[in-house]
């Protein structure tokens, strides 16, 4: 359970580096803030980090809770 938020920021990194044309941050020349700002393999990223951080602590501890009972 806790290894999916790190493959999800995994998987996001492998999207940026092979379609490295989502990531247009990296050529900002001409492009709005919003499309700076939306950019799929960035929401990923931040999606595992969330994930692994607010998500996956708190579900881990009910199924250990839920095995001692």
């Amino acid at each position: 359970m806790l290894a999916i938020g790190p493959l999800a920021v995994i998987v996001g990194l492998v999207w940026a580096v092979l379609q490295p044309y989502r990531v247009t941050l990296l050529d900002p020349v001409g492009q709005g803030f919003w499309w700076l700002f939306s950019q799929p393999p960035l929401y990923v990223i931040a999606a595992g980090v969330f994930f692994h951080s607010v998500i996956a602590p708190g579900v881990v501890a009910d199924l250990e809770e839920g095995d001692e009972t």
